[in-house]
């Protein structure tokens, strides 16, 4: 169908798209309505369940699809669509929160710290919140969010904190991983869809855009520990919460070490990381004195989030296409930026690279744009919905509230579209 022209498929996915939007917005009232309504808690705790949204409604999308151009049409849709960054992203975070792997970043940051001239509260959140992100860029973001979350948990996203500065610190958090994983042409989804087609490797990654987003994820996490300052007084070490618990044996770290480095390794190819992944459970099985529960009913939730985003988002190239190839390269670059705030950024700077004779200033504002973009929302970057799932129980209601994240993430939203513009 053409942009000026959409078939009624495409006009239902994009009505079913908004609704979803919307709903992550209300995702809150849905929490307070459980609690109001005993006799159907568990179907609004359900409809409140931030990471069920996409899916619920790409669900309502195939059966509509069904309706309207049969079973088999649906059925086919919905398996054309590539599911490999949901299901990477499930496999990461299930790795990257066990025990070993969390016990030894925890002591790292932790003997890092204590060089710091700050307090230890204050050095491990700004650690937490400007070198873990950083590290996105090697370990990739989904990776990087998933220990920044569990690292950040003990300090800042807890009981006891006002609401206003844990979504200042969300947003932070959510902005740096976004830019964080721009100093290499592989950790970033939204660079990794235009990397190949247009020749953009590490180096150029790291030249144009690395050490400009490295400043502003120090600015923006120093802006956050500074406005926590006074709230991070008695808040818990978790060094001290390892130091308490019986230490994971060297080579269990090593082997779980090595299962993350593969599937970081292999990440573009799922029947690979997944064999992996089922040879990790294995060895957890194997070794469960050395393991805490894995999170896999939290990344089983953010994959199905993802894979709703990946079945709603392949209806939508009708109006997002002609309306990114129509901006000039300085429109482009704040528009990318909002426009982020409503789709993945990986969606959109991929719609990008299939734009004939794109030029280099709107290539780079395109991603730029993209990735400063990707705090303001929980679909806004494919990692975010793995930060919610993790943090959500130190918000009020056990829910992050779309709107407190979309406030929290506007000033380092605008330090890192300032850095990218004009450094």
């Amino acid at each position: 169908m053409s942009a000026s022209s959409p078939g009624t498929t495409e006009l239902i996915a994009a009505v079913l798209f908004g609704t979803a939007l919307v709903h992550t917005f209300a995702a809150k009232q849905f929490e307070r309505l459980s609690r109001r309504m005993p006799a159907h808690a568990g179907l609004f705790h359900l409809l409140g369940e931030v990471e069920v949204v996409f899916g619920f409604w790409a669900i309502v999308l195939i059966a509509a699809m069904a309706l309207l151009e049969g079973p088999a049409d649906a059925l086919a849709y919905a398996e054309s669509r590539h599911y490999t960054e949901p299901l990477f992203v499930f496999v990461v975070m299930v790795i990257a929160a066990s025990r070993p792997i969390f016990q030894v970043v925890t002591v790292a940051v932790g003997k890092a710290a204590q060089r710091m001239p700050v307090r230890m509260p204050l050095a491990t959140a700004w650690l937490g919140l400007a070198v873990v992100p950083l590290l996105g860029s090697l370990i990739t973001e989904p990776a990087a969010m998933t220990i920044a979350a569990l690292l950040l948990s003990f300090q800042i996203f807890r009981p006891g904190i006002p609401e206003a500065p844990k979504y200042l610190a969300l947003g932070v958090l959510f902005v740096n991983v976004s830019i964080g994983g721009t100093l290499s042409s592989f950790a970033a989804p939204p660079v990794l869809m235009v990397a190949a087609t247009w020749n953009w490797d590490s180096a150029f990654m790291l030249a144009h855009f690395g050490w400009k987003a490295a400043i502003a994820v120090v600015i923006n996490a120093t802006l956050a520990t500074v406005v926590l300052s006074r709230h991070l007084r008695s808040a818990l070490d978790p060094v001290d919460a390892i130091a308490r618990s019986t230490p994971v044996p060297p080579f269990v770290v090593a082997i779980h070490i090595a299962f993350l480095a593969g599937v970081v390794t292999l990440a573009h190819h799922p029947v690979a990381f997944l064999g992996l992944f089922l040879l990790f459970l294995g060895f957890t099985q194997a070794y469960a004195r050395h393991q805490s529960p894995l999170i896999v009913k939290e990344a089983l939730l953010v994959a199905f989030f993802l894979a709703g985003l990946v079945v709603l988002g392949g209806m939508q190239q009708w109006w997002l296409r002609p309306l990114v190839a129509d901006m000039s390269p300085e429109a482009l670059f704040f528009g990318a930026a909002g426009l982020t705030a409503v789709t993945d950024n990986a969606a959109l700077t991929y719609l990008g690279s299939l734009i004939e004779g794109i030029t280099s200033e709107a290539k780079y504002a395109l991603v730029a744009g993209a990735v400063a973009g990707g705090g303001l929302t929980v679909i806004a970057n494919a990692p975010n919905p793995a930060g919610v799932a993790l943090l959500k129980s130190g918000f009020a209601d056990d829910t992050v509230s779309a709107g407190g994240l979309l406030l929290g993430a506007l000033a380092p939203t605008a330090i890192a579209l300032a850095a990218l513009l004009w450094l």
